[in-house]
């Protein structure tokens, strides 16, 4: 299937390792030239020599910081100047750490709002006059399977992830008479460095070791084994894609049938 990619313009935030590696990696295959950002120079140039191997230009590093309000504006600037408007935006960002409500405070709060919610805004608002011009856009939201069945001991993302979808819903209404169409994917638990840190804080918690408990995570997945991040990366590009021509405001989860709720 032709997926309608090739030459697209893809950004990607958050893309430097795990899913929005995968997901820059799964773009770049499909002939589509992808920008990539992390706050990591050192991360983001391993990130190239590994979409990049001979040089081709395809894809373009820049190291920004999301949760700052000047980070996005920065970021679109050195893609617009680079190759124009942005055709697809995937708004991808390391989740807020691990905290229940009495060890979180006002900073730790506004943070989790700034890194969560408002880098997808910004972004957003960067690369939506183009697109709408254009008429041709997609947007696809990385968030997590909490927004549907909420993970214990992840308090500020089961709230902020809300937050997300509930913008993301209602911006998708808005702008959908322009065919831009946006998304949100859900992931469940994928082999991430993320993934990795949790499982370790819950080992050092429980006094039990990481293997044990990744194993009782499985056991609570009806797939039973947790995600790879390139079977991620497959329902974003799809959704990023000309396919996905008909689907806007969905909140889709690839989490290996892991929530049980009907919606």
């Amino acid at each position: 299937m032709d997926l309608g990619l090739n030459d697209r313009v893809v950004l990607v935030s958050g893309a430097s390792a795990g899913i929005g590696l995968a997901t820059a990696q799964a773009f770049v295959q499909e002939g589509a030239r992808v920008a990539i950002c992390s706050r990591s120079e050192k991360n983001l140039e391993a990130a190239v020599r590994r979409l990049d191997p001979g040089g081709a230009g395809s894809v373009l590093a820049v190291a920004a910081d999301l949760s700052q309000p000047d980070g996005a504006q920065a970021l679109y600037a050195r893609v617009q100047s680079q190759w124009g408007g942005v055709d697809v935006l995937v708004n991808n960002v390391g989740g807020p750490p691990p905290g229940n409500f009495a060890a979180l405070d006002d900073a730790a709060w506004q943070r989790a709002v700034d890194l969560t919610l408002m880098s997808a805004i910004r972004l957003t608002r960067e690369v939506l006059p183009g697109m709408r011009q254009r008429r041709w856009g997609r947007i696809v939201n990385v968030s997590s399977y909490s927004v549907k069945q909420p993970i214990d001991g992840l308090l500020l993302s089961n709230s902020i992830r809300l937050a997300v979808l509930g913008w993301a819903k209602s911006l998708s209404n808005e702008v959908a008479q322009d065919n831009v169409l946006v998304n949100t994917v859900c992931p469940g638990w994928t082999r991430t460095q993320r993934v990795r840190d949790i499982v370790d804080e819950r080992a050092r918690r429980s006094a039990s070791d990481s293997h044990s408990v990744e194993q009782s995570i499985a056991l609570g997945i009806p797939m039973r084994r947790l995600a790879d991040a390139n079977e991620i990366a497959d329902v974003i590009v799809f959704l990023g894609s000309a396919r996905a021509s008909y689907v806007t405001g969905a909140a889709l989860q690839v989490d290996g049938g892991t929530v049980q709720g009907y919606l």
